[in-house]
């Protein structure tokens, strides 16, 4: 029974080896294809901060408790459906003060709006400055149709490598046949940049015109792949 096994395992090697051994032996041609789409963001997460200080846990609880609610209201206001906002952090402690030499309890907490329409940014942080909020951590800007242009992206990235290699065979008097692998390099990095320390400040500019606290910019989205061509 052993040798039997054996003698199976040494046959499926041979044929793994002699296939492998065949594949190399066909003319090909391995390529990497690039694919970059840049698209104009359509929406932005927003995040905003409430923090008090003071000698007394509950007392800072409560006060930081009261411009929170403030904030949802104006929120609601707005009408961000409740899918659209959420507490993405909430914190309390005790935190020691070296100059005064006491101790303090701090109270956090960091609320998240989804705004799908960016034309309302400037009105919208307008407002929200009078609820008491003490702190814009940042503004991330996003696109409703971002796994559709990703799709384009890995698209151009095949059409890109296919062109590649045929530039390469053209002086060969060769042609470009099917793919034998294909291999996704891409290296996924944070395509939306922070914008920090958002302008709270709205004052009208001559003529009426509000300042232009945002600069919206461009997301770029890049693909990456490495393809084996069979050569003909």
């Amino acid at each position: 029974m052993k040798k039997t096994i054996l003698l199976l395992t040494l046959l499926m090697g041979a044929m793994i080896e002699a296939q492998e051994t065949k594949t190399n032996q066909i003319p090909q041609i391995s390529v990497t294809g690039e694919g970059k789409i840049k698209i104009v963001p359509d929406m932005g997460v927003i995040s905003l901060g409430v923090e008090n200080t003071g000698k007394d846990a509950a007392e800072v609880k409560k006060m930081n408790d009261e411009i929170v609610d403030k904030v949802i209201k104006y929120i609601k206001k707005n009408a961000i459906p409740a899918s659209d906002y959420q507490t993405t952090n909430v914190s309390l402690y005790k935190n020691y003060d070296y100059e005064k030499k006491k101790y303090n309890f701090v109270a956090n907490q960091t609320i998240t709006i989804t705004l799908k329409d960016l034309k309302k940014y400037n009105e919208f942080m307008m407002g929200v400055s009078d609820t008491g909020v003490t702190t814009i951590h940042g503004v991330e800007f996003k696109s409703s149709k971002m796994s559709d242009y990703e799709s384009d992206a890995r698209k151009s990235a095949m059409l890109n490598a296919k062109k590649k290699a045929e530039d390469y065979v053209s002086v060969l008097n060769q042609k470009v046949g099917k793919a034998l692998l294909i291999s996704d390099a891409t290296f996924v990095n944070p395509p939306i940049p922070m914008f920090k320390g958002a302008m709270m400040s709205m004052d009208a500019e001559a003529g009426g015109m509000p300042r232009e606290t945002l600069a919206i910019g461009e997301i770029e989205i890049n693909a990456t792949v490495q393809v084996t061509f069979v050569l003909e």
